[in-house]
């Protein structure tokens, strides 16, 4: 029988599994319930402390919508000329249909290890453990590139506000950048450790600040594209929106890998689904809302900003290689004057911020769902008991974040750099293994309904198969010395090298935890059929 104990007293709370059978932490598994974990009854976090609103808010936030514009519209365009709005579209499909995935397995199993916890129920311990250690790493690596990105649009901001050449200068000298970005990473873990409370709150102010200034920005654009003053501005044309008029497929694979990072994070729903309201259905509306608020965003600015702009590789075109890399910055003074273009490079900072902030989020919770399972050292599985969030995993992603960013940038910045362009490796990896692992668990009713067939087998698995295939494509690509940084490793490149060298540790560590908790990796502590975790005091 499930036993709930009252508050703790004091000190952390610590997971343990109750069943109907001897404890599991001593190895020996309890009899389940044949149910699955329970809805939000587990691991001691703060239950009902955000709505759908909130938790779709949370999933917009960790994309960073703001950023991921300034940062790849350059890019996607070098890559696919005007038919960026359409790859925007083709990256959106798999990511919706993995969506899907996940809507429906957290109505079976709503819990906060999601991608983790589902893997482990339908593939077993290893495939499960290596899946969570890809959005674990993933997230590492995202964590530490939003700090770099905050960093530097806080000291160009100052610098134009202040007028001053110097001190938009300072984000160049390195001791003075990392100390920088080491202060954005302790403020967003301290914001992350209080809470969902502090979470939602921050959040409503910074991704509404995003998505107001996008809208600003993409209705001056589009009256001053209209107006036939702009020699570069060229009319919207709904061949933009097709997709087979990409030049070759290489471009648009390359243009795809860009979408998908843009839409990567919005499972941060999924995560906090033992904190939110109706925890079965909420998170699962909550990705889908966060979906067509972030489809809808990119593909009107998308749109406008190609209108006034073009796609020259000249001035204020989007294909100009030099601009590439922040496009708003390119497109603030000419698109909304003097006065009002400082508003974007506010709503890039808030972006970098605010992801940065709720990106402690799935990282500490899948770690936590690790910790309770055995999969990871149970000091990991603490709950402060007042705010009641993984303390001691937000801490430790924290500290992992800011000493890997730290080390890369002193060490060697050609590795940070391979690091982030292997980034898209590790989403692709663990998104493709929950959408396999949802056709697999839902397996036995895929036959009872049309709808059941589609949403539990059919989209599952094409979103998979789609992800499967960008993740095989890119790593073809990372091979050539010439991705990323251009730097090699024994004639191959560093990339390849640095993804692949990331799963091989997660694969080390993955047996240095067999050896440590053999009960976990013989499948005695999470299956099908696990009882809910309870908190003990």
């Amino acid at each position: 029988m499930v036993q709930v104990h009252p508050r703790p007293q004091a000190g952390d709370t610590v997971m343990s599994v109750a069943g109907d059978g001897p404890d599991r932490r001593a190895g020996r598994p309890g009899k389940g319930n044949g149910k699955g974990l329970g809805p939000g009854k587990g691991k001691g976090l703060g239950g009902n402390s955000v709505g759908l609103l909130g938790s779709a808010v949370i999933g917009i936030s960790t994309v960073a919508p703001v950023y991921c514009l300034t940062s790849t519209l350059g890019p996607t365009v070098g890559q696919v000329g005007v038919q960026m709005p359409a790859v925007f579209l083709a990256g959106f499909l798999p990511m919706l249909l993995v969506a899907f995935a996940y809507r429906e397995l957290n109505k079976a199993v709503p819990d906060c290890g999601t991608s983790f916890t589902w893997t482990v129920q339908a593939f077993g311990p290893r495939v499960g453990w290596m899946c969570g250690w890809g959005l674990v790493i993933a997230t590492i690596i995202v964590l530490s590139n939003l700090a770099g990105v905050a960093t530097s649009f806080f000291y160009l901001l100052l610098g134009e506000l202040t007028g001053s050449d110097a001190v938009a200068a300072l984000d160049g000298n390195r001791p003075v950048h990392v100390a920088t970005c080491l202060a954005f990473i302790a403020v967003a873990t301290a914001i992350s450790y209080r809470g969902m409370t502090a979470t939602k709150g921050v959040q409503y102010a910074l991704v509404s600040l995003q998505l107001a200034v996008l809208a600003v920005f993409a209705v001056m654009a589009l009256v001053k594209a209209r107006s036939g003053d702009l020699p570069a501005s060229i009319d919207f044309s709904w061949t933009w929106l097709d997709p087979f008029a990409v030049q070759s497929f290489a471009a648009f694979t390359a243009g795809l890998s860009l979408s998908i990072f843009m839409f990567w994070g919005w499972d941060a729903c999924l995560t906090v689904n033992e904190e939110t309201e109706g925890s079965a259905k909420t998170p699962g509306r909550a990705a889908l809302l966060a979906m067509a608020v972030l489809v809808g965003s990119y593909l009107v600015t998308a749109v406008a900003a190609q209108m006034f702009a073009g796609v020259g590789e000249e001035g204020t075109g989007l294909g100009n290689p030099d601009t590439a890399g922040n496009v708003f910055a390119a497109l603030a003074d000419p698109v909304m004057g003097a006065a009002l273009g400082v508003l974007l490079f506010v709503a890039v900072l808030a972006s970098a911020a605010a992801s940065l902030q709720t990106t402690f989020l799935p990282v500490a919770r899948t770690v936590l769902a690790m910790s309770a399972y055995e999969a990871l050292p149970p000091s990991f599985a603490r709950i402060h008991p007042r705010f009641r969030s993984p303390g001691r995993a937000t801490v430790a992603a924290g500290l992992a974040t800011g000493v890997f960013y730290a080390a890369m940038s002193f060490l060697s910045e050609n590795v940070l750099i391979d690091t982030i362009y292997a980034l898209g490796l590790m989403i692709c990896f663990y998104y493709s293994i929950t959408a396999f692992a949802c056709a697999w668990y839902f397996r036995g009713e895929l036959g009872r309904s049309v709808r059941d067939a589609l949403f539990k087998g059919v989209f599952p698995v094409l979103g998979g198969v789609l992800l499967a295939a960008v993740f095989c494509k890119t790593l073809y690509d990372m091979w050539d010395p010439s991705y990323g940084s251009g730097s090699s490793v024994l004639g191959v490149g560093s990339v390849f090298v640095t993804g692949v060298g990331l799963l091989l540790v997660g694969a080390v560590l993955m047996e240095l935890m067999r050896r440590r908790s053999p009960a976990f990796f013989r499948g005695e502590v999470l299956t099908r059929s696990t009882p809910a975790l309870v908190v003990e005091e």
